[in-house]
């Protein structure tokens, strides 16, 4: 049995899995830990050097291939940054796996990796062209064109998370105002309902919900509380909602006239916001675009799997 090893780095979230390369329809073995909230590199490396060696009780992996979440040289497999973890910067990732483990690795950006996984294994199956977002601790996205990853020109290419849908709204932690990640993404939209709760909510009696559902704890606010407060009638929740999907719609319409895909693919904890998120979305999504762009959007088929399936891609190509 030829065994790939996969793994991926996320923004809260460490997963490793082995397939065999043979059949790799199915997990050998899966491992996922949270990374701690004070976490850095060393933590996240430590962490997921447990991972793996539970999974290698079950023999060598042939090569590895490795999702991360942040900017990456996929070319030297060197990690640029994250954006969610300190100490990541400048780190030669696929380096130091190669050495520590003595197969060939793969290393490239989580969003980039997904696409590849949905494609290979998922919703993008029998497309030549297709754009995977993920919508969840941040906004990124990865390419398929023409039936292969496409980068850009130094491996940046599908940032639409910094795409400027509103140069007057609340700054990123890019430094740029109203990015599609600063009104999107799940811990932005909790970090601003908490603010209205603390500020205005005493005054104006909102946000009664999600003040129930944490029961007076601001701080337990997240994205999913919030979808569940606006599926329960909160009226605060649904406005961030209605904000998230409007930003991503006006982002993938405008991306849909630029490159026109054939299809863009969803992952990650946002979209799983219920069907008021997914209708505004699209509706935005067609406003924005040119009538005579046709395009699909459709929901990842792998979850929050879709990293690891296209770690696995990524190592095919040295078995």
């Amino acid at each position: 049995m030829t065994l790939i090893l996969a793994l991926d780095f996320g923004g809260t979230k460490l997963a490793a899995a082995v397939v065999n390369a043979a059949s790799s329809q199915k997990w050998l073995g899966y491992e996922r830990r949270f990374s701690p909230g004070n976490g850095n590199a060393s933590t996240d490396l430590e962490i997921m050097r447990s991972l793996i060696h539970s999974l290698l009780q079950r023999g060598k992996p042939a090569a590895i291939g490795v999702s991360f979440g942040g900017p990456v040289n996929a070319t030297t497999g060197t990690v640029r940054r994250s954006h969610h973890v300190p100490g990541w910067e400048n780190i030669p990732l696929q380096q130091l796996l190669a050495e520590e483990y003595g197969v060939p690795v793969s290393v490239d950006n989580d969003a980039n990796v997904a696409a590849l996984g949905e494609y290979r294994y998922g919703a993008g199956q029998g497309h030549d062209s297709l754009f995977y977002i993920t919508v969840s601790t941040g906004v990124g996205g990865g390419w398929i064109l023409n039936r292969r990853p496409w980068r850009g020109a130094e491996g940046m290419a599908g940032e639409i998370g910094h795409m400027v849908v509103n140069p007057n709204g609340p700054v990123c932690l890019c430094g740029k105002r109203g990015c599609v990640e600063r009104l999107a993404s799940g811990p932005y939209m909790a970090q601003d309902a908490r603010d209205v709760l603390e500020k205005e909510a005493p005054r104006r009696q909102v946000g009664e919900i999600i003040r129930g559902l944490v029961e007076d704890n601001l701080q337990l606010i997240t994205g999913a509380v919030l979808s569940e407060a606006a599926a329960l009638g909160d009226e605060l929740a649904k406005a961030f909602l209605d904000r998230s999907a409007w930003a991503l719609g006006v982002g993938i319409g405008n991306v849909a006239n630029l490159i026109n895909p054939e299809r863009f693919v969803l992952g990650g904890g946002v979209t799983k916001a219920g069907k008021i998120w997914w209708s505004v979305l699209q509706k935005t999504a067609r406003q924005t675009a040119l009538p005579e762009v046709n395009f699909e959007i459709v929901p990842a088929a792998l979850g929050d799997d879709a990293p690891l399936w296209g770690a696995v891609a990524l190592a095919e190509e040295f078995v």
